[in-house]
């Protein structure tokens, strides 16, 4: 009768939690690496560009990286300092390529890198968008992503072309991936002024 009372309560316990074993392998499924090549596409247009609810037009910010930046490089404290480099007019064809007003209201949106700079990410047009704050999930969520990945990578447990690769392709999947209580620690752990 204890052994089918442990067993009932344990069936119980994997069908509460069952969210978030299916989040865990997915995500899983998403970073783990089976030694393809991953390609990011070039920049295939210049105009009329459609932010796609939280992702850009592909055709427009597909991503690009800085060719030489290795897992090393990215992993050293203040690496984004010392590669971060948009100037305004480069924010300001990048806002006009998607027909939103630049200078933008303050917190609306971002001129965001879509593979970050935390990642080997390059300042290239190619990798650059502007990011709403709302309706989420937005630039705030982004961040989430972009520190989560920069932690797996500089942990050794994410391969950096991977990383780059799947937050280029659509970093939601990443983010309704993650379990919730590792959102809210990671947003707690790296506070800006986006949070």
């Amino acid at each position: 009768m204890a052994i089918q009372a442990l067993a009932l309560l344990y069936i119980v316990y994997l069908f509460s939690h069952q969210p978030e074993f299916q989040k865990s392998g997915a995500l899983e499924e998403l970073l783990s690496w089976n030694g393809e090549v991953l390609i990011i596409h070039a920049r295939a247009k210049e105009s009329a560009c459609q932010v796609q609810g939280s992702l850009p037009d592909a055709e427009c910010t597909p991503g690009a990286i800085f060719q030489n930046a290795t897992t090393q490089d990215i992993c050293v404290p203040g690496y984004t300092k010392t590669v971060r480099s948009v100037s305004t007019s480069l924010k300001k064809k990048v806002y006009q390529e998607y027909g939103i007003a630049y200078p933008p209201e303050f917190g609306t949106y971002e001129a965001d890198h879509l593979i970050p700079l935390a990642l080997g990410g390059s300042n290239d047009i190619a990798n650059l968008f502007p990011e709403a704050a709302d309706p989420a999930p937005g630039f705030k969520e982004k961040d989430v992503v972009e520190n989560f990945l920069h932690e797996e990578v500089c942990a050794g447990r994410v391969d950096l072309s991977v990383a780059q690769y799947q937050i280029a392709k659509n970093w939601l999947l990443i983010y309704n991936s993650l379990d919730p209580e590792v959102i809210k620690d990671f947003k707690n752990k790296y506070k800006s002024w986006a949070n």
